[in-house]
């Protein structure tokens, strides 16, 4: 006799991180996944997705766990909380194996990018594949950079020294054999800052890259840094779903800080930076399609 009961869902089903980047993908829109480093980063990240009506993928670097033992990452997951849209809670470019133990075992994590790219290609993929492992046992999200991409930025190790390459489609299958989610392919993205001739991504390969892997594993774009919105919303076209941004969302922050930080009073200006995050960051989700997608 045939059982009535529906098969249980399987937590990536559930899984916060993953709900959202399903959803852009079928959708056609980008998610910014934006790095905050301090409290009024957190909240104007939070105010601008819910003035837009927009999901957000709100991020740390490693150094937030080590710089305030979690508490930065604990007061975004309250936040979160309270929100009245779809918002993620991801840490971003984990390269410490411990770190990233402590992180999954103990902080509020939806996603962890569990970066090994400054390892030997070897030696990335049997770590990342252990990490993948210990994060879905306790159903955790993953990301993984399959190849390099140059430079860095605040708290991640440089790999402007090491040997770069794009990624091929025969690496990013290597890397979905992990079981990993979500992949950040090296298409001539850069951490950190352009030459002078600005972004020169290959979107080509971007696309070829979109169509070998699995459908259920989502593409994330590094390196915006200095993007046109006609390139983000290409890049979006060519199947990114998950956009992460740094400086794109908080120079007229960091602006801000350098113009008033010596004649306005502190909570003014720390009121004044929370609207600069939250109007910059409005307008990049209406560029990334998100806007009203919540």
């Amino acid at each position: 006799m045939a059982s009535n009961t529906s098969p249980q869902p399987s937590w990536r089903d559930t899984n916060r991180h993953l709900q959202i980047l399903r959803a852009a993908e079928e959708g056609g829109y980008g998610v910014l996944a934006a790095i905050a480093y301090n409290l009024e980063h957190i909240l104007g990240l939070i105010q601008a997705a819910e003035i837009t009506q927009s999901p957000l993928i709100l991020q740390f670097f490693p150094w937030a766990i080590t710089f305030s033992n979690g508490l930065l990452v604990r007061a975004a997951a309250e936040a979160i909380s309270r929100s009245s849209v779809p918002i993620s809670l991801h840490l971003d470019h984990a390269q410490d194996e411990a770190l990233i133990r402590l992180a999954a075992d103990t902080l509020p994590f939806d996603s962890i990018m569990v970066d090994m790219s400054h390892h030997e290609h070897g030696e990335n993929l049997r770590k990342t594949a252990e990490l993948v492992d210990y994060c879905s046992r306790r159903r955790i999200a993953t990301e993984a950079e399959p190849g390099r991409i140059e430079g860095g930025e605040d708290g991640i190790m440089d790999t402007e020294n090491l040997e770069s390459s794009k990624t091929s489609t025969d690496t990013a299958a290597e890397f979905v054999a992990t079981r990993v989610d979500v992949l950040a392919p090296a298409v001539g993205n850069v951490h950190g800052e352009y030459g002078p001739q600005g972004p020169q991504l290959d979107l080509e390969l971007l696309k070829v890259l979109r169509r070998s892997v699995p459908g259920h594993v989502r593409i994330a774009l590094h390196g915006t840094n200095s993007f046109s919105a006609d390139l983000m919303q290409k890049c979006i076209a060519c199947g990114v779903s998950k956009v992460n941004v740094n400086k794109l969302v908080l120079d007229d922050y960091l602006q801000h800080l350098s113009a008033n930080a010596a004649s306005q009073q502190l909570t003014s200006l720390m009121e004044g930076g929370v609207q600069k995050v939250a109007s910059l960051t409005a307008a990049w989700m209406k560029i990334c399609g998100s806007a009203g997608k919540a």
